[in-house]
């Protein structure tokens, strides 16, 4: 069978707005050139569309014209790696979508340990940004509660009160087991973040952890994150202010 053949017989199994890559065409490394050729083809034809380099979609047709794939989608190629997640959306676009801010970034960060990710989908910029440990599908909402705290200082548009009460839920409704693996990666975290998770837990009386993380903070270091006791009742005990 030639390559354009395999590759047509493929495309057509993929779903109308789901995004591909080379690699999830299963092309050997001795078919790139046919098959790089045989895709320009079919965009030629519009049957898919680039979204990123080396990424592409099956466009969705309605009565009101084209629809892209939503963002989530367009950006899993650089999240998944045959099929196991290495990266997550951390930064502005995340805040957003936890609800902690209004404002719409311009620039996507994508956080892994294991590559830097760095293209542009659209008119958008995706930059790299770091992991503090290895993501995974488990655990990558846990990191996402652990940035949101590291970077609570410089989230534009941030209703303080709001945000403490957005995160304490999110932090809340964890299982046990997922709480004590939050705990053990935010021992990875800076030390502001590291404290700001403890006077979290306080005020929601979940003692799991707690020593460990007192432990690991220098009694003298103070965190200056524009709190007070009426916005975080604990944040006296765990030096924020």
């Amino acid at each position: 069978m030639k390559v354009a053949e395999k590759i047509e017989k493929k495309i057509n199994r993929i779903k109308v707005g789901t995004t591909f890559s080379y690699q999830q065409l299963g092309i050997a490394m001795d078919e790139y050139g046919a098959a790089t050729k045989a895709i320009e083809r079919f965009i030629r034809k519009g049957g898919i569309k680039r979204a990123s380099a080396g990424v592409f979609y099956k466009p969705k047709q309605t009565a009101f014209g084209e629809i892209r794939p939503r963002e989530e989608e367009l950006l899993k190629p650089y999240l998944f790696e045959e099929g196991k997640r290495i990266a997550y959306v951390t930064g502005g676009s995340l805040y957003n979508l936890m609800g902690l801010t209004t404002q719409v970034p311009k620039t996507i960060r994508v956080a892994s340990r294991e590559k830097r990710v760095i293209t542009k989908i659209g008119k958008t910029q995706v930059k790299p940004a770091k992991s503090y440990v290895d993501v995974t599908n488990e655990n990558y909402f846990m990191l996402e509660i652990l940035d949101a705290l590291k970077d609570f200082k410089t989230i534009p548009d941030l209703d303080k009160k709001s945000a403490i009460r957005i995160l304490g839920a999110k932090i809340d409704s964890l299982a046990e087991t997922d709480l004590a693996r939050l705990l053990k990666y935010a021992l990875k975290y800076p030390p502001r973040t590291r404290a700001f998770l403890g006077a979290i837990l306080s005020v929601l009386k979940k003692e799991i952890g707690l020593v460990n993380l007192k432990a690991s903070l220098n009694p003298l270091s103070k965190f200056e994150l524009g709190l007070n006791e009426e916005a975080l009742s604990s944040a006296t005990n765990w030096n924020i202010y």
